[in-house]
């Protein structure tokens, strides 16, 4: 397909795709899906050849948030039975993140639910911070903390965070139609305070939540005019209780066409699949390793995600290891002009939004009685809701049992 071999040699030039040829991969057919996963996995792999990076998501603060985003089970006025928690002691999140680093991670994202942080919690999440870090040498840790005030960034720098993650979760155009509590341009002036302040910037993707195939590039050209070192894609959960919840608009081929889009719009940055992937990509998601070279091992924020082992299981299945605390993420150009963990001006690594770390619509799936493969529950057909799916999380940190990883 012309298409297709236009878009591996633009990747491997990292050339920008037109808008026409990034709509082109969305609409192709699931005829041509292995196809399409078999060119976009060429870029991937010159990129980052076989590694997978893992990391694992600390709720430091869940539920309680006065913001109104409508894909959020921590929304204002959610009625999602999630785990309800105020800030986790230091020792406590550095005990959660033990668990994940065990697994395999290599970057601990912490994510607290809120606005944004006021200067007292800035304080706690660098205590929180340098407890990991005296505990874990070589460890990444990215805050991810909802809207940064000025000189934030700057404090988080300092205290030993890598990266920062505030995701612009859909395009502008739409953006007013499921958050009005702030807006499209509050979250990109985080994202470039990130920058600006040398972290790593990680920003990227709610699929899922009604929008168009338009709506779809106008952010992950967005993302990459904002030139972040990853990008999260998040595959909706329609959590009950939400606003969002009857939206069920994913097929895991959908979301291999995505994630194909987002990798030859972005050839060189961290793709990780984030929320959502044991739900919407199931039995799939050995085939999303081909496109993204990144996931979150073990639960999410509010939900359960597939078993940690099942996790390592499939990376080493399809034939991709998991990549080391001494590997470099990035390739080389990206990587090594700013210490941390590496990118272009000055900046560090990355992961999630404001309740998210990258896992934006808070999403799991629900290794049901602690743990098998998702999708083994029921069978699927193409469109259906899979409520089954989706099991709230009710292990590891806010909890006295121990976490998934």
């Amino acid at each position: 397909m012309d298409l297709l071999n236009t878009l591996v040699d633009k990747g491997l030039r990292r050339e920008l795709p037109t808008r026409e040829e990034a709509l082109a991969v969305l609409a192709t057919s699931d005829d041509d899906l292995l196809d399409v996963v078999a060119a976009a996995g060429k870029v991937r792999r010159h990129w980052f050849g076989r590694r997978v990076k893992l990391n694992y998501l600390v709720n430091l603060k869940s539920g309680l948030c006065p913001e109104d985003c409508s894909y959020c089970s921590q929304r204002l006025g959610s009625k999602a039975d999630i785990l309800k928690y105020t800030w986790l002691k230091p020792d406590e999140a550095s005990e959660a993140a033990a668990a994940g680093l065990a697994g395999g991670a290599k970057r601990v994202c912490l994510v607290a639910s809120g606005r944004g942080p006021t200067d007292r919690d800035v304080d706690r999440v660098s205590e929180t911070i340098k407890a990991i870090k005296d505990q874990n040498e070589g460890v990444e840790v990215c805050a991810c903390l909802g809207l940064l005030s000025d000189g934030q960034a700057e404090r988080l720098r300092e205290a030993g965070a890598d990266a920062y993650n505030h995701n612009l979760n859909t395009s502008e155009g739409t953006y007013g139609d499921i958050t009005t509590t702030h807006t499209y341009a509050d979250r990109v002036e985080t994202v470039q305070k990130a920058h600006a302040a040398g972290l790593s910037a990680c920003s990227g993707l709610i699929a899922g939540m009604g929008e168009t195939d338009e709506d779809l590039v106008d952010v992950v050209y967005s993302l990459r005019e904002l030139d972040p070192d990853s990008v999260p894609v998040n595959f909706l959960i329609p959590f009950e209780g939400t606003p969002l919840a009857k939206e069920w608009n994913l097929t895991p081929q959908r979301c291999l066409r995505i994630l194909a889009m987002v990798r030859f719009v972005c050839p060189d940055v961290e793709v990780r699949i984030a929320g959502g992937r044991e739900v919407h990509l199931r039995t799939m998601q050995p085939l999303a390793l081909h496109l993204a070279n990144s996931i979150f091992l073990g639960d999410y924020l509010t939900s359960e995600g597939q078993a940690g082992k099942a996790d390592l299981d499939m990376i080493a299945d399809a034939g991709f290891e998991v990549e080391g605390a001494d590997q470099v993420t990035l390739p080389e150009h990206r990587a090594g002009e700013a210490g941390g963990c590496g990118s272009h001006a000055s900046v560090g690594c990355g992961s999630g939004a404001d309740a998210g770390c990258g896992s934006g619509a808070e999403a799991g799936c629900g290794s049901h009685e602690g743990g098998g493969v998702c999708g083994t529950a029921a069978v699927a057909t193409a469109g259906e809701a899979r409520t089954d799916l989706v099991a709230v999380r009710r292990r590891g940190a806010g909890t006295d049992l121990a976490p998934n990883a």
